[in-house]
């Protein structure tokens, strides 16, 4: 059984709106890419945010969430999930992956929001970031 691994954010800003991406694939979600040779989880979540959306973060290791599921060639996946802050707010996207990126509110992100898994673990971030 072959398995992959990849690691992104839920990233929040100023305003407490939650940041996603539509990817050409067609689905909503959060930047996330598969780890690199010798990065932290915490590396590549930082590194994916700043390549698909030129946003800078910084990741609270206190969430973490992992989503497992298997692809449609029968690799099993792993994405691990942080909540993080932004440290920029420019968005930049990149063109090769994703359509758009911008920011919503809790309510807007919950009906943009594609699939179940991710759904649910925003949920869970949306109860850890306002329980602090």
């Amino acid at each position: 059984m072959k398995k992959e691994k990849s690691c992104g954010c839920i990233v929040w800003n100023e305003e407490e709106k939650v940041l996603l991406v539509h990817m050409r694939k067609g689905h909503w979600s959060f930047p996330k890419g598969h780890v690199e040779m010798g990065e932290t989880e915490e590396e590549t979540a930082i590194r994916e945010t700043k390549e698909e959306t030129n946003i800078d973060i910084l990741v609270d290791p206190h969430f973490r969430e992992v989503s497992t599921y298997v692809l449609p060639s029968g690799v099993w996946k792993d994405v691990v999930y942080f909540s993080g802050k932004t440290l920029s707010s420019d968005i930049k996207i990149q063109e090769e992956e994703v359509q758009f990126a911008g920011f919503y509110t809790v309510e807007e992100a919950k009906k943009r929001i594609t699939f179940e898994r991710d759904l649910s673990i925003f949920e869970a971030a949306v109860a850890y970031y306002f329980s602090r």
